[in-house]
């Protein structure tokens, strides 16, 4: 039976399963896409992650995997950002705002998931499903904004929140979620330590856990055994520990996981700009008095383990690369948009039709644009692009897309179809456009439709370069314009994106298609 007063593992009894031998070791970062703020769970046999995704809609994607280190994008906890006009780009914008560190939870009970997260310091939503796929629909909205906060479904049903910045809080919420009964502090981070948050709420053994970093190079833990409110005990986890991404930051964050054989693991995440966050695994033991302990590989976070003993996966997980060709109804779970979409000016099914949806020259003000995270370390995205539709003004294309962005497109001005290649897409520090773009290079460009390329080294540790080119038959390409540098400062939060759009400089009306996307590594 899954120890479910653990709060890490839930679900019913399990009818026994052969294990798998353990394949040789799995290697570090398992996940080499932009996923921060990690919250993992195990339903049964299935795990399950939720990350960040600031002002990308829908947010608060939802992970899963059966062996912890091959992962797929399976839905998104917030289906719409449905938290003011500025995520609809609408006379403001969401940069860097938005969903931030949340919670992912599931309730044995009512065998339900649970979303929870605060939005601009002012509220607490909660969204529920019961399957991630979806449909996530909003039970509740709380005036505490629970910040940095992890959900604990307790062993008797209870369900509580921790949260906060440097000063640790507690709160319990009524039996049907919907509101908040009580809210405590719980613990003051000493001046020494400095500033604690991203809260994860476990409870192990009997013991209360709640789970923070130091960010951005540290990890601690607190341990009470008089209940949920404490008091609480600090340990430190790690401290400056070398990570297992060269040039990338210190692990931390991100939660702790029990195996059906009762192993443990902790999945952090690794500043790897100009990439983003990316996923890291290791192994955990505990103490005789009940502490964590990361397993430790010459003094470092190993760049291998020895894979997890589970059970056989019962099939493989959907490949975070490849190739798309938008058939179906619905966008792939693995697309995000730049802010929410104007739905009434995109379409799937024969491919991705973009009509567009803003008349502006600044692509960060330009509503559906289309984002997909870059793979790393290295990876190329083309496009195949028919612009028979465009209209004068109009810019469409690849972009490469953060606070400082660049793309290779097609211009259409005055009756001419040109491919471009426009770098200088700048942001300030307040997420205010400070540069609209300036034309690097170009070529002419004949007939419907054209091949685009962007290429991507998101390696961290210095600036690294995107290089664009395009194609008049899909095979051979052409480099255009000179390398762009991908800025690495961490400050936008989220890693760069290669990103489809489609705006107009004069007027709506026009459109474009994008048959086929491939996302390929070397």
């Amino acid at each position: 039976m899954l120890a479910t007063s653990t709060g890490l593992v839930t679900g019913a009894m399990l009818a026994p399963t052969p294990a798998r031998a353990a394949a040789a070791a799995f290697t570090n970062p398992v996940i080499w896409q932009d996923f921060a703020d990690i919250d993992v769970i195990r339903v049964g046999a299935t795990y399950y992650a939720s990350a960040s995704t600031m002002h990308y809609s829908p947010g608060a994607p939802v992970l899963r995997s059966y062996d912890l280190t091959n992962w797929e994008i399976a839905g998104h906890s917030v289906p719409v950002l449905d938290f003011g006009a500025k995520y609809d780009l609408n006379g403001a914008r969401g940069y860097v705002r938005g969903i931030w560190a949340s919670s992912l939870a599931y309730r044995p009970s009512n065998r339900t998931f649970y979303w929870l997260g605060q939005i601009d310091f002012t509220r607490t939503y909660i969204h529920t499903a019961t399957a991630v796929e979806g449909p996530w629909s909003r039970l509740t909205t709380i005036s505490t904004p629970y910040y940095d906060a992890g959900l604990l479904v307790d062993s008797d049903d209870t369900l509580y929140v921790a949260y906060g910045n440097t000063t640790i809080s507690v709160a319990q919420l009524s039996p049907d979620g919907r509101s908040q009964v009580r809210t405590q502090q719980v613990f003051t981070t000493p001046s020494s330590v400095g500033t604690l948050e991203g809260s994860r709420f476990y409870k192990i053994n009997g013991q209360y856990y709640i789970f923070l970093t130091r960010p951005a190079n540290g990890q601690y833990i607190l341990k009470s055994s008089s209940g949920p409110f404490g008091p609480y005990t600090m340990r430190q986890v790690l401290l400056d520990l070398r990570g297992p991404v060269p040039g990338g930051g210190v692990p931390h964050q991100g939660g702790l996981v029990q195996t059906q054989s009762g192993a443990w693991y902790y999945l952090a995440f690794v500043d790897a700009y100009p990439g983003g966050r990316v996923p890291a695994l290791a192994p955990i033991t505990w103490t005789a008095d009940g502490w964590p302990v990361v397993q430790l590989v010459n003094g470092a976070w190993g760049t291998s383990y020895p894979s997890p003993i589970v059970p056989t996966p019962p099939r493989q997980v959907t490949p975070m690369v490849g190739v798309d060709t938008f058939d179906g109804t619905t966008l792939k779970p693995k697309w995000e948009w730049n802010h929410n979409p104007d739905n009434a000016k995109w379409s799937v099914g024969n491919g991705l039709t973009l009509r567009t949806a803003t008349v502006t020259n600044d692509l960060y003000w330009a509503r559906n644009t289309l984002t997909h995270r870059v793979q790393g370390p290295t990876s190329t995205a083309t496009v195949e692009l028919d612009f028979s539709a465009m209209r004068d003004g109009d810019r469409a294309g690849l972009a490469l897309l953060r606070d400082s962005s660049a793309w290779i497109g097609v211009k259409r001005d005055g009756g001419v179809t040109r491919v471009v290649m426009v770098n200088g897409l700048t942001m300030d520090g307040n997420w205010n456009t400070t540069g609209t773009g300036t034309e690097a290079a170009s070529a002419a460009a004949s007939g419907s439709r054209v091949w685009l390329r962007a290429g991507a080294d998101i390696r961290p540790g210095a600036a690294r370069p995107g290089t664009f080119s395009y194609s008049t038959d899909g095979i051979n390409f052409i480099r255009l314009g000179p390398s762009f540098s991908m800025g690495n400062d961490w400050r936008f939060f989220m890693g760069y994106r290669f990103a489809l759009f489609n705006h107009a400089t004069q007027a709506l009306g026009g459109a474009v298609r994008v048959p086929r996307f491939e996302l390929s590594t070397p």
